[in-house]
């Protein structure tokens, strides 16, 4: 474990024992995840190249002899929660319903699951784009799960946790990031098709490194433009005949005639799709020059055509590769509307890319982005 797993493991075992009166049976980690290229694509059955992360959710569990879930929510104030297996109705606290719709998926794919008190913690940054509510049903579906001793695939329990979040809490994701938390692999990202779930290696050299960078705007995808841009892309689909976009091709695009920002919409995903097949070839040769190319063409993309961008994030990417210079990239991650930039580059890069950034970045609030270090990790695992 790192030492950052040792703390947040020391800080929700404690909290449980103070909460409950009791230690946890098991403790379940699940990482948040970076997406290196492929913005956008997975619900439109498309291709992206995520990477899990250190940061992470941590859920520590034990049974109870009634039917009942008692939540203790270490990050929002030791705020809790308590509801009851037979009857799982939304909550009117938000970070609740992400543990609610994930026991209540769990039940409608047919696992019994009994009563339980849950201890939750994590140190990924919300509002990030790092995919801290993924990470959360996760964690929490596999902790349910392991209090059984009931075994599941863990594809399949990515697929479950995208119902919680799409059926429940009610934002229309893709299945990429509840994926990356379960499927991660040390020292790879993955190339992941998700029309058919299959996931190719994607080796990240010991020599490189990942840089995150909060741009300290914080953002809500149920609030704001997702599902509408989700909805464009579907409108964009069905106007040129096929499934999903994944299907479709410039040509087709040109021929469909579509008003001016659906059209933009689907570019984006079409051109975006053959970027990230393309980036995953470029990661595995280490030839960060067109790893950096594929990656402004990505963020000039999202920022033009799907417009989720916002000016604090373009400045950022531009301060990012301005220092990178042709040894890697930079790119707006995440669903968009805020959160972080992902960056790439030698690790002999980090201190110079480091500084340009201090000296010529400050947040919305005026204080200094917060600098992540990543290494691509592994997904979700009980730690006891």
């Amino acid at each position: 474990m790192t030492m950052r797993d040792d703390e947040l493991r020391s800080r929700v075992t404690a909290a449980f024992e103070w909460h409950f009166g009791q230690r946890p049976t098991h403790v379940v980690r699940a990482p948040g995840r970076v997406n290196l290229i492929g913005e956008h694509t997975d619900y439109n059955d498309g291709f992206v190249l995520p990477c899990a992360i250190g940061p992470s959710t941590m859920v520590a569990i034990s049974g109870r002899s009634d039917r009942q879930v008692h939540i203790l929510a270490t990050d929002f104030g030791d705020a809790t929660d308590i509801f009851d297996l037979e009857h799982i109705v939304s909550s009117e606290q938000g970070w609740a319903n992400y543990v609610r719709g994930m026991v209540n998926a769990l039940q409608l794919a047919g696992f019994e699951l009994q009563g339980a008190n849950l201890a939750v913690a994590g140190n990924i940054p919300k509002g990030a784009g790092l995919s801290s509510s993924a990470s959360l049903e996760v964690a929490v579906g596999q902790a349910m799960l392991t209090l059984r001793g009931t075994d599941i695939d863990r594809t399949r329990l990515a697929q479950i946790a995208q119902a919680a979040e799409c059926d429940f809490v009610g934002t229309q994701c893709g299945i990429m990031d509840q994926l990356i938390s379960a499927q991660g692999k040390a020292a790879h990202a993955l190339l992941i098709d998700c029309r058919t779930l299959s996931l190719t290696d994607a080796p990240v050299p010991a020599d490189l490194a990942i840089m995150i960078v909060h741009s300290g705007v914080t953002r809500g995808l149920v609030e704001g433009h997702y599902n509408e841009r989700r909805r464009q892309c579907e409108t964009a689909a069905k106007a040129m005949g096929v499934a999903a976009l994944r299907d479709a091709d410039m040509a087709m695009l040109t021929a469909a005639k579509l008003d001016p920002a659906t059209h933009n919409r689907a570019r984006h995903v079409i051109s975006e799709n053959r970027r990230t097949i393309e980036a995953a070839a470029a990661l595995e040769k280490g030839d960060l020059e067109r790893l950096g190319t594929l990656m402004a063409e990505s963020h000039q993309s999202m920022r033009d055509d799907f417009e989720i961008t916002v000016p604090a994030i373009d400045r950022l990417v531009d301060i990012l590769q301005k220092a990178i210079g042709r040894e890697g990239g930079a790119r707006m991650t995440g669903g968009g509307f805020g959160g972080a930039c992902v960056a790439l580059m030698p690790t002999s890069r980090i201190p110079d890319v480091r500084a340009a950034v201090e000296s010529g970045y400050q947040t919305p609030d005026g204080s200094m982005p917060m600098i992540l270090l990543e290494t691509a990790g592994p997904g979700v695992h009980v730690m006891g």
